[in-house]
């Protein structure tokens, strides 16, 4: 998180057992409240995989009772997917539970579930990789961020959205030199110009697709089509899951039905992600769980 570190102020925290690590907390502070780290996509409360629930609660008590000693009031917890985790661990859901932590938001991701493969794609898909072939596209992996970036994910997000990408180009080639293997750029190509590309971050068993774009001229080359086919068919097969990010706008209040349609109809189908705030002087609700 170094390379944005100058736009929030970091209050991450690393909890340990004795000597040993067992949970790390990736957070950024605002005024008296502490968030899950808002320059991450995903984030939360990330536990060693042998830890149970008894030591889970403590853990995550211990955070609370130094969070309020710190003068913060609340903790804004972004929850991990549950594709994201190596083992079932749903310990901190129990928690917020018992909390009495409220739900502020819902994000619904798209998600192709690899156990469940080869998935039924719609017939526009279908076309638009017949459209690419005819029309010469080709798909390459590389570290071309900047065409990428320059000429078709800054345009278009400024035309749609009149915004910019959360990481610049150099955040994104900085991180991508500190995690060749986890960031990886896919480019497609029409006689060599650059017409569509995605940045994927990988986990052990997930494909997130960070970033994906295309120029106007998309459904008429099937640019998309090709690229996707290509990375879910292809590169990715071996992985558990492929995950498309969300089609949420206004804090998971409303959804991009385009967007949507456009990923379900490559097999893609809903998890969710949840928000929750909590007081953190609600630690001690966790005194008496243990009978």
């Amino acid at each position: 998180m170094e390379y944005h570190k100058d736009r929030f102020v970091d209050a991450s925290l690393l909890v340990f057992k004795g000597e040993k690590l067992i949970a790390v907390i990736p957070a950024n502070r605002v005024k008296d409240v502490v968030h899950s780290h808002q320059g991450l996509t995903y984030g939360g409360f990330v536990i060693d995989g042998a830890l149970k629930l008894k030591d889970t609660m403590e853990a995550f008590k211990s955070v609370l009772k130094h969070m309020q000693n710190e003068g913060v009031s609340s903790f804004n917890v972004k929850l991990i997917p549950s594709i994201y985790a190596m083992v079932p661990s749903e310990e901190l859901d129990y928690l917020l539970f018992l909390l009495q932590a409220r739900l502020i938001r819902r994000d619904v991701l798209s998600v192709i579930d690899y156990s469940a493969f080869p998935m039924k794609i719609s017939n526009n898909r279908k076309r638009g990789l017949k459209r690419a072939k005819a029309n010469g596209l080709i798909v390459k992996e590389g570290t071309d961020f900047q065409s990428f970036w320059n000429i078709v994910l800054i345009p278009n997000l400024k035309k749609r959205f009149n915004r910019a990408p959360v990481h610049s180009l150099e955040e994104i080639e900085r991180l991508h030199q500190q995690f060749p293997m986890q960031i990886r750029q896919f480019n497609v190509y029409r006689d060599n110009v650059i017409v569509a590309g995605t940045t994927v971050f990988e986990t052990e068993t997930v494909a997130h697709a960070q970033y994906i774009s295309a120029t106007e001229d998309k459904q008429e080359l099937g640019s998309l089509d090709i690229l996707f086919h290509h990375l879910i068919n292809t590169v990715y097969k071996d992985k558990r899951y492929f995950d498309f990010g969300i089609s949420n706008e206004n804090q998971g209040k409303n959804i991009n039905e385009g967007l949507l349609y456009w990923k379900e109809s490559f097999g893609a189908r809903t998890i969710i992600q949840d928000f929750y705030s909590l007081e953190t002087h609600n630690h001690t609700l966790l005194d008496q769980i243990m009978q």
